[in-house]
């Protein structure tokens, strides 16, 4: 019968896509102008990849020459799959390096960095699954911050990220909380152990 259906999501009179393609852009933007703070960085967005059967997009490939560091930066404003986003991640940290070549760049290292938006539902996922989430991200946002100002080693970080609605401002990664998880993690982020 060869049938097809379509299914088109809407919320508050608008696509649902085009909402989260929005929010993923802001975040983009904010990023962007937090890693403009490291001029020692080059940074390239959506840098597509298809190597070995294997296809993907990284939302942000940084580069430090002098350290020959790769950073691979995965934007999330949902946090819907958490296994998925590990084995994802992963997929794109073992890649990376391949398609940092097509740039020139030859890295020594490459560091994961997972930077999610700072909301209510996604808190509640990562006090959800800590003990999860430190195995894969044992670095949080001020451990990335320090890392980036001198990157040696490999880091693997998940941090918050505020920003503004929809708008481009932002205050940079946030530390995610340790051992205690307050009722109330906005104003402090939330560490993934």
């Amino acid at each position: 019968m060869d049938i097809q259906l379509s299914v088109v999501a809407r919320w508050r009179g608008g696509e649902l896509d085009r909402l989260v393609n929005a929010r993923h852009s802001a975040m983009h933007e904010a990023l962007a102008r937090f890693l403009l703070g490291f001029p020692e960085w080059i940074a390239r967005p959506e840098v597509s990849f298809s190597i070995y059967g294997e296809r993907g997009v990284i939302d942000l490939l940084a580069w430090h020459a002098a350290t020959r560091s790769l950073l691979v930066v995965e934007l999330k404003t949902e946090l819907i799959d958490l296994q998925d986003l590990v084995s994802v991640l992963d997929r794109k940290r073992r890649l990376a390096p391949i398609a940092a070549r097509e740039l020139g760049w030859i890295s020594a290292s490459v560091s994961t960095w997972v930077a999610v938006a700072s909301h209510r539902t996604n808190r509640r996922s990562i006090a959800g699954h800590r003990a999860f989430l430190a195995s894969a991200f044992p670095n949080d946002g001020r451990e990335m911050r320090r890392w980036l100002q001198n990157p040696t080693g490999s880091v693997a970080a998940l941090s918050s990220w505020r920003v503004e609605a929809l708008g481009s401002r932002q205050g940079g990664p946030s530390r995610v909380r340790g051992k205690k998880a307050s009722p109330n993690m906005a104003n402090s982020g939330s560490r993934a152990r």
